[in-house]
């Protein structure tokens, strides 16, 4: 039988235009890497909140699902997007959404790993990374933010007033993310990469663009955090001192990689609370 005979009698099994794209719906609950769930695991409820799952469309005509919070009623928000962990938009990014809603934002968290791969189902870390996270190109990842900049501001949100935070792997974009667009006002980067290996997919690093970034930064770093040493941290600091006099790192000596992520063992209480409240305080001050 001819292949064009074989794609005739099996249109629904991969069809072409989903070959590059295997996420289409958030995952439920938390991803399985993460698993046990740790005992202190916060859970923010929805009262006074719309949340819940919205798709997105992208520049490259691709609909991209996406957790969406805000506080209930008309009007325009100020907009955070939320931008997950190596394990997706699972239990843990919607909460911190719905956490932001609270305060009063629209926090939108956009499913980033969505053309490579569902990492919510995969067990191992490193295969995460190497199946599905080193295969996301961060040109790709800016495009699908401007985006969800886009359809938040068709959808009771702002472009003027506009945050972005992210979280260990979404702590590195935060910073590329405030080098790359002109109208956000503030940017909140935890535990993420400062420098490492660059590749095609990752070119620069977030100290290459400190000479750049068009929105203040505010970091949150653990001293004991094994992945981000001190002295990388403090390359950081010296490069923002030179050019930017608004832009600030924190770090917390006790805390390790993943502080502020209740749900796993690396969860620092006081030390997340703390940089919680800087990050809000950061956000108004800046008009957000």
């Amino acid at each position: 039988m001819a292949t064009s005979d074989l794609k005739s009698l099996l249109p629904d099994v991969l069809p072409e235009n989903r070959r590059e794209f295997l996420v289409s719906k958030l995952a439920v609950g938390f991803a399985l890497a993460v698993h046990p769930i740790a005992a202190q695991t916060i859970t923010t409820d929805t009262k006074g909140l719309l949340a819940g799952e919205v798709q997105i469309p992208m520049a490259d005509g691709k609909i991209v699902p996406a957790y969406r919070a805000r506080p209930n009623g008309s009007g325009r928000f100020a907009t955070v997007l939320v931008v997950q962990e190596i394990f997706g938009v699972h239990e843990h990014i919607k909460d911190l959404c719905r956490r932001l809603a609270k305060s009063g934002y629209m926090a939108v968290a956009t499913e980033m790993f969505a053309r490579q791969g569902d990492v919510s189902k995969i067990e191992n870390v490193q295969e995460i990374i190497d199946k599905v996270v080193s295969k996301v190109p961060d040109s790709q990842v800016m495009s699908d933010l401007d985006s969800t900049v886009a359809w938040a501001a068709k959808n009771s949100g702002s472009s003027d007033r506009l945050a972005i935070t992210g979280f260990c792997w979404g702590g590195r974009i935060v910073w590329l993310y405030a080098a790359h667009n002109p109208k956000l006002v503030a940017g909140a980067a935890w535990y993420g990469r400062l420098e490492g290996d660059k590749n095609a997919m990752t070119p620069r690093n977030p100290i290459d663009y400190a000479a750049v970034l068009k929105a203040p930064v505010i970091g949150f770093y653990g001293g004991k955090d094994t992945g981000i040493p001190l002295e990388s941290i403090e390359r950081m600091r010296g490069a923002l001192k030179v050019v930017d006099d608004f832009s600030e790192i924190n770090v917390y000596p006790d805390a390790q990689h993943g502080f502020n992520a209740d749900y796993r063992p690396s969860y620092k209480q006081d030390d997340a609370q703390d940089a919680w409240k800087k990050m809000l305080a950061w956000f108004k001050r800046a008009g957000v």
